[in-house]
């Protein structure tokens, strides 16, 4: 696919040029063409493959420009039934080689969160709905990858092969309690990584030896055998107190679990108390406590600072594509269909995160897309023939 000569084009989609077609003949719509009206369809404000063919039709001339289209744009069946076949895995890989260089660095090795989401459209018939596990660069809310849990299975088997698929070397990894696994931390400290990991009751020993050990936090923090960091944080009528305070002396907890555990280091618990400060419920609070372990030694403001980015994934990921994308309300199920169409969500809201010419949300920039030609083809860096 035509692209930008110049450094670092913004939306430089080579890394897809040798995706293989799964069609076995000479058609009349060769993949590349395919590729082009989706991506560009998507960013456009289309949902399904309907909406992609459309607005393919309705902008030929423009395609034209960085594509031949001999037989012009293909009809929403063809886009259904090649993306149905295209090769997931082949189409993951991609995505992820694509995201490699367009990752930023950040002082002190990123916050990388993984996490799961069900396309809860793909669902039809008996069959179970789609669910993907993706991973978040937290402080860009870029999707790095994304890989599909297998068939009759859960997160469990399908974060091992995204960490294997990504480079997160020098990275801090935060997962939820469902990712809390001995097997799932060896991953990511063989691939160079720091954990976080969420202790709950699917690891009940775990848990409880933990939260033991924060029993008498205030006490401990006072005599300094606890070190804790404590911020306020003021919006939507509501107070929030954070209150993380870390362990790094973990020689108390069971043998067993050091044993299971080799790599833990730190043990912290973050207690949340939420205030309403005004309205019908002004006076009412909550406090949550949630315990964590890793294999890193930061100091508790960090701590508190990675915890909380964990929530990126969602606020910056998941809801942005049900919210804005629509992805939740997507009926598009056949073979491979709505894993590839994710795939291509995310290219879309990846390349809009980055695009930082106007201060405006993901949703501005998006009916930008659809008004401007020239703002889409500067966002996918696309040069005419």
């Amino acid at each position: 696919m035509p692209v930008t000569s110049t450094e670092d084009p913004p939306g430089d989609l080579s890394a897809f040029a040798d995706l293989p077609d799964p069609r076995r003949r000479h058609c009349r719509h060769p993949l590349q063409e395919l590729l082009l009206v989706a991506f560009a369809g998507i960013a456009s404000g289309a949902q399904d493959w309907v909406g992609v063919s459309d607005w393919g039709a309705l902008k030929l001339d423009w395609l034209r420009r960085f594509l031949p289209f001999e037989q012009g744009v293909a009809s929403h069946d063809t886009f259904n039934r090649v993306f149905a076949l295209l090769d997931s895995k082949a189409f993951e890989a991609c995505f992820i080689r694509w995201m490699q260089p367009l990752c930023p660095a950040v002082e002190g090795g990123p916050t990388i969160a993984i996490d799961g989401k069900s396309v809860r459209g793909s669902r039809t018939g008996g069959a179970a709905m789609v669910h993907l596990v993706s991973a978040c660069h937290t402080a860009s809310g870029l999707t790095l990858g994304q890989v599909r849990t297998p068939a009759k299975s859960n997160e469990i088997t399908a974060i091992p092969e995204l960490l294997d698929a990504l480079d997160v070397k020098g990275a801090t990894v935060t997962i939820d309690a469902l990712g809390c696994q001995r097997d799932i931390a060896a991953k990511i400290r063989e691939r160079g990584a720091e954990f976080i990991l969420s202790a709950k009751d699917n690891q009940a020993t775990l848990a409880q030896a933990t939260q033991t050990l924060f029993d008498r936090s205030v006490q401990d923090v006072e005599r300094g055998l606890l070190q804790q960091d404590i911020t306020l944080d003021k919006g939507h009528s509501r107070l929030e107190t954070r209150r993380c305070v870390v362990a790094h002396d973990v020689s108390t907890l069971p043998e067993a679990i050091r044993r299971d555990w080799p790599d833990l280091k730190t043990a912290i618990m973050v207690e949340s108390t939420r205030e309403f400060i005004n309205g019908r419920h002004q006076g009412e609070a909550s406090t949550e406590r949630r315990y964590y372990i890793s294999s890193a030694a930061f100091d508790p403001s960090e701590f508190n600072r990675r915890i909380r980015q964990h929530w990126h994934i969602e606020n910056q990921c998941h809801w942005v594509l049900d919210v804005v994308f629509g992805e939740d309300d997507a009926r598009i199920y056949v073979g491979h269909g709505a894993q590839n169409f994710a795939i291509l969500r995310r290219i879309v809201l990846n390349l809009l995160k980055r695009e930082t010419s106007t201060k405006a949300s993901v949703r501005r920039k998006w009916n930008r897309l659809s008004w401007s030609p020239d703002y889409l083809q500067s966002l996918f860096g696309l040069v005419p023939l």
